[in-house]
């Protein structure tokens, strides 16, 4: 199912921001790899949310070797603590770091996330959930209580990616249900996550179709 129509998404690249120059070394080695990055289009919205927020400190859960962290420092913020399970991914961010001149900016933590964030203290400004998708729901009710109000929390893969849009698509339009977690955990945590973020009053959220899809909520309370 196509999310944007062709021309959209052509329009949406072309008036994206341009990549610095470590942020195009970042692009191509994960075009190398076949690694999934957020990419300029909706990295131009975590550019965004930083600024708007005056962003100090963000958490991300999942970071790989730290392209989406960048878009943040290029907004402004003040540090940004990376998570990631695969130590060689984290040992590249950490180079990329120190050759891209904000290796102060970016602290790199190798583990699981979950675990990670509870070893640091709020408030946050903006948070990134792009980890495991099944665990994206707990990711945030569990950083929610570190998040200031007015704060940021950003969920990718909400339309493409690892899931099945359709599948969501039919949950929320008519009401069918999610695929059996043994079956597709992958959209059924995505679906679990929208439906939490958007029945819980403690936020505002809004999905963009920029990138892979993001949703991001607002603290409100």
């Amino acid at each position: 199912m196509d999310v944007l129509p062709d021309a959209t998404e052509r329009f949406l690249a072309a008036t994206a921001p341009e990549h610095t120059a470590t942020q195009a070394e970042m692009a191509a080695l994960a075009d190398d790899w076949g690694f999934p990055i957020i990419g300029p289009e909706a990295g131009a919205v975590l550019r965004l949310l930083a600024r708007l927020t005056d962003a100090d400190r963000v958490f991300e859960f999942g970071s790989g070797f730290g392209y989406s962290a960048t878009w943040f420092l290029r907004g402004g913020a003040d540090a940004v603590i990376c998570t990631e399970f695969d130590e060689d991914e984290a040992e590249r961010g950490v180079r990329f770091a120190a050759d891209g001149g904000y290796a102060d900016s970016v602290t790199f933590e190798v583990g699981d996330a979950m675990e990670t964030v509870e070893r640091y203290d709020g408030p946050f400004d903006v948070v990134l959930i792009d980890h495991q998708k099944g665990r994206y729901a707990e990711a945030y009710r569990t950083v929610l209580p570190k998040v200031r109000t007015g704060g940021v929390i950003v969920a990718d893969n909400i339309t493409r990616g690892p899931i099945d849009f359709g599948d969501l698509v039919a949950h929320f339009e008519d009401g069918a249900p999610l695929p059996d977690p043994e079956v597709d955990g992958e959209t059924r945590g995505i679906g679990e996550y929208v439906g939490t973020v958007r029945s819980d009053d403690a936020v505002e959220t809004a999905i963009l179709p920029v990138g892979s899809g993001i949703a991001v909520s607002t603290k409100v309370e």
